[in-house]
């Protein structure tokens, strides 16, 4: 069979790490897809004198790139939106192949470049743009194929889950860890994607609509970042039993579906509470199977790299084997989507910690388990911490309740005479099967 021709757009660290891999690896892809790959372009602005580019047509002209006649696929690992999304679109109207490690992309502007996908039968791969080397995607859309799932959990930003690390295991404050990650090259200058949650959201978005089949609703993702956690919080949930971790969580609920991320308290003893450091994992709840996690590096040159090559290597398995190169697997896991509605915040369901900083007076805890019973809030767990500057800190666990009625008895409790300072409120999850 002739060679599969490809080319690259970007030549940075993930782009730089799959042209290693797929130089390195070349007889062994080659035995497991009976064809050799051969790249014929790069597409990049800066020049790479640590890469081996020889016999490789270079060229800052991108789109010229993806028209050219010999070129059977596109990678793309440029990032942001603009211009990979004008990029793609050329591409799939001249019948390339696309890889795609651009989570930001497909979260925002995917249910387009999937169905222009579908209508020139061919396809865009997306392992890479969640989880870097867990090959997540492929198993919820194949391994778990026989399985209804029920909800998803995942820490699937490194530089939000190495600060909280540091948090608990140091004591340190949030900024001061920040500032770290950025010297480490863990964070960006600008670090609100990763310390936001909208990276997160990004990811979470691809996942729920591979789990759930519904199409990509970024918009609706609810979002909270962790800039707000401190020491202490972290400090009084390691004194319950729980960990904060940066959760993106999708789960079927009765009347639809819940997509949010946010910093969650979870118990200890879970797995998942014990991935640390850069780490990414997600924990996946299934009908039949049951609970499964999955851990790996999230983000890097060579687990970036794998999942990308790992795409090519099933792109050229379809166009070898297949009549045409669209794929026998569902761009999205599912042949039809479906219109669930996805939940207001408000409409959410989870348990909370929460702390009420009060001054010390006769009555003031009795005032606030009142309002949280005539709220139809069950209280797990009350603790009253050291006095800190004049102040009592008061550290609540509830059973989970629709989060309106949670806003409404906090509301009232923020309005006691004895308060002091914003109730800080804290998602729990036990994630239970």
């Amino acid at each position: 069979m002739k060679p599969v021709r490809l080319a690259i757009l970007g030549l940075g660290t993930v782009g730089g790490g799959a042209l290693k891999l797929l130089q390195e690896n070349a007889a062994e892809i080659k035995r497991r897809t009976g064809r050799e790959i051969q790249i014929t372009h790069v597409g990049t602005r800066r020049p790479r004198p640590d890469l081996e580019l020889e016999g490789i047509q270079q060229s800052a002209d991108l789109m010229e790139i993806v028209r050219q006649p010999n070129v059977d696929v596109v990678v793309e690992v440029m990032g942001g939106i603009h211009p990979a999304y004008e990029l793609i679109m050329e591409a799939i109207k001249h019948g390339k192949q696309v890889v795609t490690a651009n989570k930001a992309l497909l979260a925002e502007h995917g249910n387009e470049l999937f169905k222009a996908a579908e209508d020139n039968a061919v396809q865009i791969a997306y392992e890479a743009a969640v989880a870097g080397g867990i090959p997540i995607i492929k198993v919820i859309r194949e391994g778990l194929a026989a399985n209804r799932i029920e909800w998803l959990a995942g820490i699937i930003n490194g530089t939000g889950n190495f600060i909280l690390t540091e948090m608990r295991d140091k004591g340190r404050a949030f900024a001061d860890v920040l500032a770290e990650a950025q010297q480490l090259g863990y964070a960006e200058a600008d670090p609100t994607f990763d310390v936001e949650g909208i990276d997160a959201a990004h990811k979470l978005t691809i996942l729920a609509s591979c789990a759930f089949g519904i199409p990509l609703q970024f918009d609706k993702v609810y979002t909270e970042g962790i800039s707000k956690i401190t020491a202490q919080d972290v400090k009084y949930a390691e004194d319950l039993g729980f960990r904060i971790k940066h959760l993106g969580i999708a789960r079927r609920a009765e009347h639809g579906i819940e997509l949010r991320v946010h910093p969650t308290l979870i118990p200890e003893e879970q797995l998942i509470a014990n991935v640390n450091g850069v780490k990414n994992a997600v924990l996946v709840q299934a009908h039949a199977v049951g609970p499964t996690l999955y851990y790996g590096a999230g983000a890097g040159a060579g687990p970036t790299a794998s999942a990308v090559v790992a795409d090519i290597v099933d792109i050229v398995r379809d166009i070898s084997y297949t009549e045409d190169g669209a794929g026998t697997i569902p761009q999205l896991a599912f042949e039809a989507l479906t219109d669930l509605p996805i939940l207001k915040r408000e409409e959410m369901t989870t348990g909370y910690y929460l702390r009420v900083d009060a001054e010390d007076q006769t009555g003031v805890l009795a005032d606030i388990t009142t309002i949280l019973s005539r709220a139809g809030i069950s209280i797990d767990a009350i603790m009253q911490q050291s006095r800190l500057k004049d102040l009592i800190p008061i550290v609540i666990l509830t059973d989970p309740v629709v989060e309106s009625k949670m806003d409404d008895a906090i509301a009232k409790i923020q309005a006691l005479p004895a308060i002091r300072g914003e109730i800080v409120r804290i998602r729990l999850e036990s994630l239970d099967s």
